[in-house]
């Protein structure tokens, strides 16, 4: 009897302990990160870094809007597509109709959604390519336009610069494009100071990169302003991506 006494004052005590003990969860990458393991260490999955998992705490995943049109670059966008997702981001796909597009006449791509029904999202992101197909579209412009209260952020790759640039989100600032491109926006907005030799520059609400592999760069830069370099870093070792040289684009303070 004395000892089932003390055992059922032990037993609260006992329970307690299991519930609190510690969980820990993989960085969001995308693939694994809903996984709880109960001990610290490394993802067997994608070989990340355990840390602990405090739900009360955790931010929503960011939502990124592809914005993608006939004749956008695939790797502008498959690039950065790859390293969002590695970081949780929520990515979907946007092309002015539902239709199939297609990628340098190669790649056939079905859009999530069309700009009548298209959510919204925390960041806009657009590419380039035939980039005049989306940028001198009335619809389009309209509709990024319209979009602006609700997004927090720009992204652009390549000469996708010139579709913000029709949207008029980029004069004053300073930005960057595809190298064989400088000349012609700044030309176009004489007002925006548009640098060479650089792979991004962040101004804080926009982040425009140089061409293809930059937006690479641009997309880590991104995920390391939100959730630390080390995160970043390892979503470029996971990628196998050795050009990534943190800190290389230029960053506007305000």
């Amino acid at each position: 009897m004395k000892y089932l006494m003390m055992w059922l004052l032990l037993l609260p005590l006992f329970s307690f302990a299991q519930q609190s003990a510690p969980e820990y969860v993989c960085p969001p990458c995308g693939s694994c990160d809903s996984i709880i393991f109960h001990q610290p260490g490394v993802c067997p999955h994608c070989g990340m870094q355990l840390i602990p998992k405090v739900d009360s705490l955790k931010p929503t995943p960011p939502t990124i809007c592809f914005f993608l049109y006939d004749g956008v670059e695939v790797l502008d966008f498959a690039g950065p597509m790859e390293v969002f997702s590695y970081a949780g981001f929520k990515v979907f796909t946007v092309a002015k109709t539902k239709a199939p597009i297609t990628s340098q006449r190669i790649l056939k791509i079905n859009p999530d959604y069309s700009i009548q029904d298209a959510p919204p999202a925390d960041y806009f992101a657009v590419f380039g390519g035939d980039d005049e197909v989306a940028g001198k579209d009335p619809d389009i412009i309209q509709w990024i336009k319209q979009r602006d209260a609700s997004t927090k952020g720009y992204f652009s790759v390549c000469t996708g610069a010139f579709i913000l640039a029709n949207a008029g989100l980029l004069d004053h600032l300073t930005v960057t494009t595809f190298h064989n491109s400088i000349k012609h926006l700044q030309n176009m907005l004489p007002n925006t100071k548009v640098l060479d030799n650089v792979r991004y520059v962040d101004n804080g609400r926009i982040i425009t990169t140089a061409g293809i592999s930059a937006g690479i760069d641009g997309a880590l830069h991104l995920v390391a302003r939100l959730y630390g370099q080390d995160a970043a870093t390892k979503i470029a070792k996971h990628m196998e991506y050795d050009k990534y040289v943190p800190e290389q684009g230029l960053v506007i303070k305000h």
